[in-house]
């Protein structure tokens, strides 16, 4: 993924994502594990951030319209 603005581009612990998504902090960490979906993380270490446009793209990519074949 191309990231426009990298310098202005925030970076969320887990926790901080796991709001933002609306999802347990042990369900990202689940997904990071499994690879249950494609959802980049940032890892140095034991740090672990996401960017907040990986996690827009990752809404975006998972927002099913009416009529959808996936609804």
């Amino acid at each position: 993924m191309t990231h426009s603005d990298p310098q202005n581009d925030r970076l969320f612990s887990p926790g901080d994502a796991a709001t933002y998504l609306g999802v347990a902090e042990n369900t990202l960490s689940v997904w990071r594990s499994t690879g249950r979906y494609n959802l980049p993380y940032i890892k140095v270490g034991r740090l672990v951030r996401y960017r907040l446009s990986d996690l827009q793209a990752f809404l975006v990519r998972h927002t099913h319209l009416k009529g959808d074949a996936h609804e």
